[in-house]
């Protein structure tokens, strides 16, 4: 009978995604995760399975946490072009207000692994795929509510959107709050 878990599986999977989304996959070693997380590599892997087997549920749980808050965000009362706006200059602060700026987990898994690893590509595509989603359902709003045109294609528009979201967040790593409010409101300046 093995020994009862001492940890928050959660709590690990959280950790272990901060490293993998400062490090990349490929830089994240098993001594790093196991200091992140606070666990000895051998309960890190006796629970997990593996390196990759983590990594896949960090994807996923920053999948979720992501699709949660772009839909809590757009949600709120203002127009479309209101609600994008809050939820890119929130990325933007974010991203800057970091010591290390990281970026985004799932288009530095695209640039790390994408195209090349069938899972990783997979996971990506997921998660861009849910960001498009809320972006379309908000566009079609506004176009309900009547602050979007009704000949904007909200799928397309919701693609456009999530390619320069892609953009922004890495030109984060190296740019400033001017430059990327600017860019915000030019990306939606065609709304």
């Amino acid at each position: 009978m093995g020994r009862p878990r001492n940890f928050d599986a959660d709590t690990v999977v959280d950790r272990a995604m901060e490293a993998f989304w400062t490090h990349g996959y490929a830089n994240t070693s098993p001594a790093q995760l196991a200091d992140a997380t606070g666990i000895g590599k051998g309960s890190l892997y006796n629970t997990f399975g593996s390196k990759r087997e983590l990594f896949d549920l960090c994807i996923a749980r920053y999948d979720r946490m992501g699709t949660e808050f772009v839909n809590e965000v757009l949600s709120q009362p203002g127009t479309t072009k209101e609600r994008l706006r809050a939820w890119m200059r929130l990325i933007v602060d974010s991203d800057l207000a970091r010591p290390v700026r990281r970026g985004c987990l799932v288009a530095n898994t695209a640039m790390e692994l994408g195209g090349h690893d069938p899972e990783a590509t997979k996971a990506v595509t997921a998660a861009a795929t849910h960001m498009v989603e809320a972006f379309a359902a908000r566009i079609e709003q506004g176009q309900r509510d009547g602050d979007v045109r009704a000949e904007v294609d909200a799928r397309a528009y919701g693609e456009y959107l999530m390619n320069a979201v892609g953009g922004l967040r890495i030109t984060a790593k190296v740019s400033d709050t001017e430059t990327m409010y600017r860019i915000v409101d030019t990306t939606l300046s065609t709304l």
